[in-house]
């Protein structure tokens, strides 16, 4: 996928998620998501936090000792937005390019897809996500070194997609859907999927 192809299934991942948290219930938008320790709501306001002006993003990191990890956990529980306005807000991101400093367009497409993820799956709502941009995200969470290092997890085991031309790693041999495969490699899921 070229840049303008990854952004342009951003735009449309982001309104599709917005659309689905303006549907959720008040107990489903506090349900806890995959993300350990973190609702529904705080996986949705962390998505928009990438929008955030630089001189923010540096604060809050002075906030957080320059920590990463706890800053963005920090943040997301934090937000007192509603329901309705951090989609709104998700909704508001559509055409942006902005991204984190030092990234590509293939973070906040990873962001975007595994953190949808991260609040359907618990709720027993499917969402597919794109093949092409799954296979696209597959291959950067492989190459990731930070802050997840699937290669380095997943060692010994090869992954092989049913549904999408993606292979990776060596060992024992795992198949699934694409989309399993990346919350594999996102450590949503263990490796037998």
């Amino acid at each position: 996928m070229n840049t303008d192809q990854i952004w342009a299934v951003i735009d449309v991942q982001r309104a599709g998620l917005a659309d689905l948290l303006d549907g959720l219930t008040t107990q489903q938008w506090t349900s806890p998501s995959l993300c350990e320790g973190w609702r529904v709501r705080d996986v949705a306001a962390h998505l928009t936090h990438s929008q955030m002006a630089p001189p923010r993003v540096f604060l809050e990191a002075l906030r957080s000792g320059f920590r990463f990890d706890p800053m963005i956990r920090r943040m997301a529980i934090e937000d007192s937005r509603s329901q309705s306005q951090v989609a709104a807000a998700l909704r508001a991101m559509v055409g942006s390019r902005r991204k984190i400093p030092g990234t590509t367009a293939r973070d906040p497409l990873m962001d975007i897809l595994v953190h949808t993820q991260d609040i359907a799956v618990p709720l027993g709502i499917d969402r597919p996500m794109p093949t092409d941009a799954a296979v696209e995200v597959a291959n950067h969470l492989w190459r990731m070194r930070f802050p997840m290092h699937p290669a380095r997890r997943l060692q010994g085991v090869r992954l092989v997609a049913t549904d999408a031309d993606f292979t990776c790693g060596e060992g024992r041999e795992v198949t699934a859907p694409i989309r399993d495969l990346v919350m594999t490699l996102a450590g949503r899921r263990d490796a037998d999927v």
